[in-house]
């Protein structure tokens, strides 16, 4: 069973684990199963990790296809990172991912739950997200049957797309892409078009040569929609040709900005991006909160599920109107400044200076005139002197990154002991390890997990944390 190369016959799928892999169990060993199953199939998995009481594996061959099968609506569903769980009625996902949530708590956390609300859906499964990046590539991705029509030759064609999982050189040229509402398919089309038809060169990853390197589009629900092409190195006439292209055929289009990027990676936040068309950023709104996002900024990349997610919170937080909060890793300041309203007072701290600059803009555009955002290290800033001149927090809110909290922060917060902390969380694994660290002085009172992304894996999910009466 545990020679390499194995194949796993007739298995059939039983349910979901982490990280979206489906899971089976045979002779009392789980096997982990990547490759759009469904529970309730019978596939044969060759495996590639395996263990003595464990193995990870893909399907190479489907016996018995499950009744909870849907048809995926994307005709990239397969080849695509993205959307992996389209062959899964949208329901069947939150169950999952309602799921998921509780293991992690319970599983790593070894913590005890209140009731868990059910999940927040989303009522957007389509056309969901404001942001999308596409990559140039002078060689596109070809799937089998692509290779089977040129009789086997593989022919080297630009694309313009996403990169395939595991691939880093390699780039699916996307058609249609269903994460978001037109125009990005119109985009994204003409730029490829115009760029084969007037030989501009596609950058080559590995040669690091070529001109047309990223494509980044924001489309923001008040309609406004940003462009940042992202090239290699200057070059006038061409770019001004492309743009005005752009412009006359996508005349909705409200802002375009240019990124020149020569570096080996595609990083552009140690870069300066150069307004072509319009004033350099775009507006999105929160309830009637109105924030400037530039090509750099961080904002939730699906608008209508983050005004779900910050109600979640401020709802968790309880504020009355004579509360201090503190908002670690406050990015922008949208969380911040969406609570502001019912908070006597909010602080806003994060490392990035340039989010809090932001931060700053976002409240001066909203009146907000009871928040003050500082850069730092929450670690280093919240000494005594920062809390006798600011005020101890009556609410904690928080929301790290996917690797969660660093112990010492947890640690600071255990230190701190404010009344409520309010964990906001994109990764329910790192959440749960931290969460079982401040169950030293902190109890779970709420749960109420966010589908922000359907049809993929991912799942936010908010905690409310009250200090032990005892302590």
């Amino acid at each position: 069973m545990r020679k390499k190369n194995v194949v796993l016959e007739k298995v059939p799928v039983t349910a979901y684990a982490a990280e979206g892999k489906a899971l089976a169990r045979q002779d009392g060993k789980v096997i982990f199963i990547e490759g759009g199953v469904v529970p309730g199939d019978v596939v044969d998995v060759r495996l590639h990790k395996n263990k003595k009481d464990w193995a990870e594996g893909k399907v190479v061959n489907f016996h018995v296809y499950s009744d909870k099968r849907v048809a995926p609506f994307c005709h990239h569903f397969g080849t695509c990172g993205g959307c992996k769980w389209q062959m899964m009625p949208y329901s069947l996902q939150l169950e999952y991912k309602q799921q998921q949530v509780a293991d992690h708590l319970q599983r790593i956390g070894k913590l005890v739950l209140p009731a868990m609300d059910n999940i927040l859906g989303s009522a957007h499964t389509e056309h969901y997200r404001n942001k999308l990046e596409f990559t140039f590539s002078n060689k596109a991705y070809l799937t089998n049957e692509e290779i089977r029509e040129n009789n086997g030759e593989i022919p080297v064609k630009p694309a313009l797309g996403f990169h395939v999982p595991k691939l880093f050189d390699k780039v699916l040229d996307i058609n249609t892409c269903y994460l978001m509402q037109e125009p990005v398919n119109l985009i994204r089309n003409t730029i490829r078009d115009y760029a084969i038809a007037h030989d501009l060169t596609f950058y080559d990853i590995r040669q690091q040569e070529g001109w047309l390197r990223n494509l980044v589009v924001r489309l923001c629900t008040t309609g406004e929609i940003m462009v940042n092409l992202v090239i290699h190195h200057e070059d006038k006439a061409n770019r001004i040709a492309l743009l005005d292209h752009l412009l006359q055929t996508v005349p909705a289009i409200t802002t375009i900005v240019y990124t020149i990027n020569p570096k080996k990676n595609d990083s552009i936040f140690d870069l300066e991006p150069v307004t072509y068309f319009g004033k350099g950023y775009a507006e999105e709104k929160l309830e009637d909160f109105v924030f400037k996002i530039g090509p750099k900024s961080f904002f939730q990349t699906n608008t209508y599920q983050g005004e779900v997610l910050y109600k979640v919170t401020r709802d968790f937080a309880g504020l009355t109107g004579s509360e201090i909060v503190y908002d670690l890793y406050c990015g922008t300041g949208s969380i911040g400044i969406f609570v502001s309203r019912n908070a006597r007072k909010v602080v806003g701290i994060e490392l990035i200076k340039e989010a809090i600059d932001d931060a700053k803009e976002n409240a001066a555009r909203n009146n907000v005139t009871n928040a003050e955002f500082f850069a730092g290290d929450v670690v280093d800033i919240c000494d005594d002197a920062f809390f006798a001149h600011h005020g101890q927090p009556d609410v904690i809110i928080t929301d790290p990154p996917r690797a969660g909290m660093h112990e010492k922060l947890v640690n600071k917060l255990l230190e701190i002991a404010a009344p409520k902390i309010v964990y906001v969380s994109c990764n329910p694994a790192t959440q749960a390890r931290d969460l079982a660290l401040l169950d030293a002085l902190y109890t779970v009172e709420k749960v109420q997990p966010v589908d922000m992304f359907p049809h993929t894996h991912h799942i936010e999910n908010v905690v409310l944390l009250k200090k032990r009466a005892n302590n």
